[in-house]
């Protein structure tokens, strides 16, 4: 049971009766979490490029959130190349690597990416600036300790994100380690044991597993979030602090030139270093 003896389910449907205000009331009570919003705002309007971006701590860490990309904090030679290169091409890392997630947030910086790095004018309008913030918010609340310890967050991201109508294939639903999760779980999966598949073994399974059709009707994603909160009632050992591989892990991380940075021709060597990035 949760909290004061309510289930993880309805504490699930409560949560989503106004996850947007509630976020933003999370993030008013957590002092950092405040500090970075609003060191956003106030550089977001003034970056152009790629590199005051990626330079920028808060205003970085805020845009990754957003996107669930938090992981590129620590993988900047992938983050660089997203908002360098054009989208739209078919060689760009956004295109070849197939992943959702990297493809939504090279399109959202399209402007950079189409001036290698630099956009003509801030990318961040006051709409984008709006829903960078609340994004970042409602992840800030769904990753929250109390939110995870039952796997409520990862149910509000799950049904949010599959209702969004972006994820489309089982390449989507693996490129996120939180969607991929939720999907291991339900299908009878301890994320620890299915993380140590490798890619081509988890593609298999999750395809028979999970029929993505199903995902184009809302009260079809809604019951599927509510099965992975009852799947880790009965197997709490799967709720562990230990995430699935994404396809970042599954690449190869940032171990040296033959993981994920072989993908766009680069080298492991100073990837994590922003200064050697441009």
């Amino acid at each position: 049971m949760g909290l004061g003896g309510i289930s993880p389910v309805a504490q699930f449907l409560m949560a989503q009766k106004n996850e947007v205000q509630t976020a933003a009331d999370s993030v008013k009570g957590d002092n950092t979490a405040k500090r970075m919003v609003s060191d956003f705002q106030d550089k977001a309007p003034s970056i152009t490029t790629a590199k005051q971006l990626m330079s920028n701590y808060s205003a970085n860490q805020v845009v990754l959130k957003a996107y669930n990309l938090s992981s590129l904090s620590g993988q900047q030679a992938v983050e660089k190349a997203l908002l360098t290169q054009d989208p739209t091409s078919s060689s760009s890392l956004a295109q070849t690597s197939r992943n959702a997630s990297w493809l939504a947030f090279a399109d959202a910086f399209a402007s950079m990416g189409a001036g290698h790095g630099t956009a003509s004018a801030t990318p961040f309008t006051s709409d984008m600036m709006a829903s960078t913030v609340s994004a970042y918010e409602q992840r800030q609340y769904e990753t929250s300790d109390a939110q995870q310890k039952n796997g409520v967050g990862d149910a509000l991201y799950f049904t949010r994100r599959m209702q969004s109508g972006k994820i489309k294939t089982v390449d989507d639903l693996m490129a996120d380690p939180t969607l991929l999760r939720v999907a291991e779980v339900v299908s009878g999966y301890d994320p620890d044991q299915f993380g140590a598949l490798d890619f081509d073994q988890q593609k298999r399974i999750i395809s028979n597993k999970v029929d993505m059709k199903t995902f184009s009707q809302p009260e079809n994603v809604q019951r599927y979030a509510e099965r992975y909160l009852t799947q880790l009632q009965i197997h709490p050992s799967y709720n562990s602090d230990d995430k699935p591989a994404s396809m970042i892990d599954l690449f190869g991380g940032d171990d040296g030139g033959d993981g994920i940075l072989a993908l766009f021709g680069g080298s492991g060597d100073g990837g994590t270093s922003s200064s050697g990035l441009f």
